[in-house]
């Protein structure tokens, strides 16, 4: 390459990438010329020059005015140009007319950047034009400078499609941009090769208003038909902006498109605006619906009134407040980088309230704002995102919210507060849908009791159909349209993430909760109930981005060559329904999955236990989860859950509860639209005591595996089989073991064993117990209600239970110990005992005979198996029954299996 010596004249990030280009090819750049300093801040170009240590000049003015009138050249810049010895000048990007005694110096001359297709408009808003004028192509010129304007010879042109929606600046960052870069260095290596043409411009010359920088002419003349409409607002699209009075107030319009539906949406909101075609404007969920002189409409997405840019959608509604992002300290730091940077902007000092246009920044300030965020926080923003929150609290918050992974909204709910548990609590209790917390259509609440002292806690929003139909659309936007469609799954595993940590900071109030309205003992669910809640969230946040398909050799179609491959893909919405026994952390187990997967949800708590989920939802808000990905809607289940499980456009249904409700759900699933259902169901857990067990330890592990949070646990051991040798002891150490817990407040950290859950479960253990001993159980302990305030009942022990007693066929789902003897001699006939159990979801071994313990745990018919230890689940460990208690998986990378579907594709070559 022969080196050339150039001259840059110009600005921005295009005349940083040229110089960029033309320095990587060999050549020496020996000046830089770019505007002033604008109160006090340089140029892209120059600071990018400087740092090269490349000679940088800034002069004011290139021309003066003679004594005759006339402008001439300013000697002292000419005399300074010529010393560089320059033998090509480059204006990539130049707004100032440069004299004819500089542009034909150099012995190449000089080449200038020009977005337009020349001799077609000619000036400074050459882009905008091109749209308004409807052009079909776009494009850019290079030419030969001269002493005219846009006038001289073309040297190179580069041409593209207008596409219908383009604006400005989406032709710009598609093909000006990019491909202006590489044509000014395609041109200088012509010129460098000598093959550089200089064809004369032709006929069809036009000059066009400077509009980009003269907003009044941006005014809308609402006598244009539809495609004229939407031509001017795009291409006005974003400076300066097309805009229009509208009832007395300046309203700008940007995201305009062709409105092609022959009605206006049902629900939108019809606003009378004086000024325009009809009296009237049309805001709807997509945005707002301007009228054309022939009767048609443009749809606009975006409008601008006075300084605050909002979604069009929120034309005409009164604005909302909303609360600030909690932040951690590293976000703090950011924010304080943050501020440093719009202090260097605008020469002043920076609060949360100061206004970035009303304080004198320019459009070419919004592009060094979102350039200087980028490099010193990695946040990638929009310019759209700093006029749509022009104040410095608004900016920090979109940047927290980026670098989480998503825009996410604050909310503002009415507030319960209680104190409890030496702390202040402050949670929401109405339905969660769309970002929002609001009230149900029909207005219902219902209490919800603190098991302990059998008070009412609060009244919470009760959902029905018509909430059901809203939390579906909101999931369904959210899916198909919404942010959560576009974020990368490692932005989603980050939003995962933040929450889980966010859960962890809110870890005691969260526990506190499950206490106050589940009765679970708070150190129980501090470590089980929350802490494996979290731990479930970060385990499927790392997921997030590690699912993938398969490459599938199959036959080839000769002579030619197959490739077959596979993806897997979110289902869609999901309905998860959840129980009452451990609130929180069934929630995660499943929604954990769902979301990794790329799922949205619409959730319904169990309608006794509705706190923990509506506090989870505040703060996944804090988190950054886009609206309409999580949504919450408490109520009963023969409403709200049989809305969400006939819905159409639910796509899958993930349910924890009974079998009987089980099959219910799986009658709607198929009548509905047959989607995809997992079931986590009863149990009768069978747990096997050989007589070479260490006894004292099968002791402990036994009163856990039944009495654990109150016995109100899936996987409790619902049927203890003692072999024969010791069964009389071990029923005497189980009755000590048992007798040493603890019954009290759940607040109280002594405290072992809770209240059981709600009133109606425990009249039922009450008769469970009551049936079991008609039937010829033994009674060793326990079996009433304990004579106190709450909702509590003994841990219980029935002995001598036969296979035909009730007890040993039914689930208790409580605090109720069923043990039996077995020949363990005879280890086929127990697990025939076992297995003949229509419930499968988990079972155990004590032995130190490896041989017995194996036998058990293949010929058991249980979908957990638990050897020498009992209920050690962990997040990594696929989780779920068989036969009826269920199918489908939690936890685990099984579990993602429930929430995606495989779509195979085959090319031909």
């Amino acid at each position: 390459i022969l080196q050339i010596k150039i001259a840059i004249i110009g600005q921005s990030a295009f005349g940083v990438d040229v110089y960029k280009g033309l320095r990587k090819e060999g050549h020496e750049i020996v000046a830089v010329y770019t505007a002033p300093d604008k109160n006090g801040r340089e140029d892209l170009l120059a600071l990018e020059a400087s740092k090269d240590g490349v000679p940088v000049e800034k002069p004011p003015k290139w021309r003066k005015k003679g004594a005759d009138g006339k402008l001439r050249v300013v000697p002292e810049v000419l005399k300074k140009y010529l010393t560089y010895g320059a033998e090509l000048n480059v204006l990539p990007f130049c707004t100032q007319l440069i004299p004819p005694e500089v542009t034909d110096a150099p012995k190449r001359k000089s080449i200038v950047y020009h977005p337009s297709i020349l001799p077609k408009h000619k000036g400074a808003s050459a882009i905008n034009w091109t749209i308004i004028d409807g052009d079909a192509e776009a494009g850019f010129s290079i030419f030969w400078a001269d002493d005219g304007y846009d006038t001289g010879p073309l040297l190179l042109q580069k041409k593209c499609k207008v596409e219908e929606n383009d604006t400005m600046m989406s032709l710009y960052k598609r093909f000006l941009y990019p491909e202006g870069v590489k044509g000014m260095l395609e041109a200088v290596r012509l010129i460098e090769s000598g093959k550089a043409p200089s064809i004369v411009q032709t006929e069809g010359s036009s000059y066009d208003a400077h509009i980009s920088q003269k907003p009044d002419l941006a005014v809308v003349d609402w006598k244009k038909k539809q495609k004229q409409l939407h031509d001017w607002i795009r291409g006005n699209d974003k400076a300066p902006g097309a805009w229009s009075l509208m009832n007395g107030e300046k309203i700008v319009f940007f995201g305009s498109t062709l409105w092609e539906e022959a009605k206006i949406p049902s629900d939108a909101r019809a606003i009378s605006v004086a000024e325009v075609p009809g009296g009237k404007v049309f805001a709807h969920d997509g945005g707002l619906l301007l009228p054309a002189a022939d009767g048609k409409y443009v749809n606009v997405d975006t409008v601008k009134v006075g300084s605050k840019t909002i979604s069009a959608a929120k034309f005409g509604m009164a604005e909302e407040k909303g609360e600030r992002l909690k932040l951690t300290d590293e976000e703090q730091k950011i924010v304080q980088k943050l501020k440093m940077i719009w202090e260097g902007i605008l020469k002043l000092s920076v609060s949360d309230s100061v206004d970035f246009f009303e304080n004198g920044a320019s459009s070419a300030d919004v592009a060094r704002l979102v350039e200087e965020i980028k490099f010193h926080t990695t946040a990638e923003l929009e310019n759209a995102d700093i006029y749509s929150g022009p104040t410095f609290a608004e900016n920090a918050d979109a940047v927290v919210r980026k670098l989480r992974g998503g825009a996410g909204i604050e909310v503002t709910y009415d507030a319960i507060e209680v104190d409890a548990n030496n702390m202040h609590l402050k949670f929401p209790h109405d339905l969660f849908i769309n970002g929002k917390f609001q009230p149900s259509v029909s207005g219902s609440y219902f209490d919800t009791i603190n098991p302990a002292n059998e008070q009412v806690i609060c009244k919470v929003a009760e959902g029905n159909k018509a909430d059901c139909d809203k939390a579906v659309a909101a999931a369904k936007k959210a899916f198909y349209d919404g942010e959560w469609s576009k974020i990368s799954a490692r932005e989603k595993g980050r939003l995962m993430f933040r929450l889980a940590d966010l859960m962890e900071e809110h870890k005691a109030e969260l526990a506190t909760l499950e206490s106050l309205d589940a009765g679970a003992v708070y150190t129980l669910a501090l470590k089980t109930h929350v802490g494996m809640s979290i731990d479930v969230w970060r385990y499927f946040a790392g997921w997030a981005d590690k699912i993938q398909g398969a490459t599938i050799p199959i036959s080839d179609a000769r002579p030619n060559k197959n490739l077959c491959i596979t993806k897997k893909e979110p289902i869609g919405v999901v309905g998860i329904i959840t129980p009452w026994n451990y609130p929180l952390m069934m929630l995660s187990w499943k929604m954990a999955a769902c979301l990794a997967a790329g799922n949205t949800v619409v959730h319904k708590p169990a309608e006794v236990t509705p706190l923990t989920a509506l506090k989870f939802a505040e703060l996944s808000v804090l988190a950054g989860f886009p609206p309409g990905v999580i949504n919450i809607v408490p109520g009963t289940g023969a409403e709200m859950g049989e809305a969400i499980t006939a819905h159409p456009d639910v796509r899958k249904v993930g349910f924890t509860g009974s079998t009987k409700i089980g099959a219910r759900v799986m009658e709607c699933a198929a009548k509905s639209n047959v989607k995809k259902v997992s079931l986590e169901l009863g149990g009768k857990s069978p747990l096997f005591i050989f007589s070479d067990a260490d006894v004292d330890r099968a002791v402990r592990q036994v009163c856990g595996a039944v009495f654990f949070n109150k016995g109100e646990n899936c996987i409790a051991a619902g049927r203890i089989f003692v072999a024969k040798p010791i069964h009389d002891e071990f029923i005497e150490k189980l009755v000590e073991e048992t007798k040493k817990i603890v019954i009290g407040d759940p607040l109280d950290r002594a405290t072992g064993h809770g209240p059981q859950n709600h009133k109606k479960h425990l009249d039922k253990l009450i008769d469970y117990v009551k049936t079991g001993i008609e039937e010829g159980a033994k009674l060793e302990l326990g079996g009433k209600r304990v004579d106190r305030l709450g909702l509590y009942f003994e841990p219980t022990i029935l002995s001598n239970v036969k296979d035909d007693n009730y007890v040993a066929i039914e689930e208790s789902f409580g605090p109720v110990m069923v043990v039996s003897e077995f020949d363990e001699n005879d280890i086929d006939g127990a697990l025939r005992r076992a297995n003949s159990s229509e419930f499968g979801l988990a079972a155990g071994v004590f032995s130190k005979d490896i041989s017995k313990c194996l036998k058990v745990a293949e010929k058991i018919q249980a979908g957990t198996v638990f050897v020498n230890t009992y209920q050690k689940t962990d997040v990594a460990a696929p989780f779920g029954g068989f036969k009826q208690s269920g199918f489908g998986k939690d936890l685990g990378q099984e579990a993602l299996n429930e929430y995606l579907k495989t779509k195979t594709i085959t090319f031909e070559y």
